[in-house]
């Protein structure tokens, strides 16, 4: 899953891609790079980022997903906003990947179970900021997974089927590098939840805490998700992890 963000703010790359023209240009070379499907952000989550309406996000990726879409391109898109969420899902995109799993926008599970679209559920406590609380008591992994399957469990009561649904921990969010270090030594834990797993470990601070270069980090991190079963990794560089996925198949 290639990362597009269509925003000015986002921490890694924020104003790169914030034209359409520029983002449709880079969504070809992910998907030249072996990209199977694009997830298209317009509303940055980094701390400190700023709020943004429906409206306003729909203006920065709109005419991105539709394009992507009519041609043919699995699109998912990264919002926490129901009323995206449907447009997005009436334009031709395929997932929707919410990153407060249905937490943020009351209406959200709804629009989901109305759409159909596939559906990513992240653990979520708060945005990353002052809110974020990191306490897990003596079993992060345990903790999260609760946590995890009762935000499932109410997108199923608010009509999402199981076939819909595919769950992410939420590395970096709401924990510190190393309760999201911790998460990636137990992904067969994570499967063990019976739906298809998305990891979300590039560029974040948990990588770039091991001093380290990033995107090294995470395409090892991503052959580690291969081999273990995991569904999808979402990166920026989908070149040098579908090489280092290869590489360790080899």
């Amino acid at each position: 899953m290639g990362i597009l963000n269509v925003t000015p703010d986002s921490f890694s790359d924020g104003g790169r891609w914030n034209a359409p023209e520029l983002a449709l240009a880079h969504a070809e070379d992910l998907l030249a790079q072996g990209a199977h499907i694009i997830d298209v952000g317009g509303e940055s989550t980094r701390p400190g980022s700023q709020r943004i309406t429906e409206d306003e996000e729909w203006q920065r990726i709109g005419r991105v997903v539709e394009t992507l879409a009519s041609r043919g391109v699995v699109v998912s898109v990264d919002t926490i906003h129901a009323l995206t969420a449907r447009r997005a899902a009436d334009a031709g995109a395929a997932i929707i990947n919410d990153v407060s799993g249905g937490l943020w926008d009351p209406q959200m599970n709804a629009v989901i179970a109305q759409t159909g679209a596939a559906y990513v559920i992240q653990h979520f406590r708060a945005l990353p900021g002052p809110n974020e609380s990191h306490d897990y008591g003596n079993d992060t992994v345990t903790t999260v997974l609760r946590e995890l399957h009762a935000q499932v469990e109410a997108a199923r009561e608010s009509g999402v089927r199981p076939g819909q649904i595919i769950v992410d921990p939420g590395l970096g969010f709401s924990k510190t590098s190393e309760q999201s270090w911790e998460l990636v030594d137990s992904f067969g834990t994570l499967r063990g939840l019976g739906y298809p797993v998305l990891i979300g470990a590039s560029r974040k601070r948990f990588v770039a805490s091991t001093g380290r270069d990033p995107d090294a980090v995470t395409a090892e991190i991503s052959a580690r998700c291969a081999r273990e079963g995991i569904w999808a990794v979402r990166v920026h560089d989908v070149g040098l992890n579908v090489r280092t996925i290869d590489a360790n198949e080899e």
